[in-house]
């Protein structure tokens, strides 16, 4: 089975490794890294992985509660370079309609360390 980010390899050789505390090279890495944290519900990696400067807005518990409530799909990266991604993100309403979240993030490399700062979106 392929990893949730889309990637064709499995979650075990895609982004289970960053989930178990492996450096993230690339922006693109943690942008994928990051949905598939989603899809599994896992608040930590979320919370850890965004820029301490911004995680007064962006507690853990909001990231549970957001994962808990969103059937995530599938995820389309439209574009990236070494500090922004560009994605489509899609999910099942409520009303099991499909849906897609569209924003442009950005990343930040601190220490040696990726960090989802904030995105746009569209």
């Amino acid at each position: 089975m392929n990893c949730h980010c889309g990637n064709t390899l499995s979650y075990e050789n895609c982004c289970q490794p960053y989930h178990l505390n492996e450096n993230v090279p690339t922006a693109q890495a943690l942008m994928r890294s990051r949905y598939s944290a989603f899809v599994l519900k896992n608040a930590d990696y979320l919370y850890h992985t965004t820029h301490p400067s911004k995680r007064t807005h962006n507690s853990r518990e909001a990231y549970l509660h957001s994962a808990k409530t969103t059937t995530w799909l599938k995820l389309e990266i439209l574009y990236a370079d070494m500090n922004t991604v560009e994605f489509k993100a899609y999910y099942l309403t409520a009303g099991h309609k499909v849906e897609a979240l569209h924003e442009k993030s950005n990343f930040k490399l601190e220490n040696g360390i990726w960090y989802y700062v904030d995105g746009n979106f569209y």
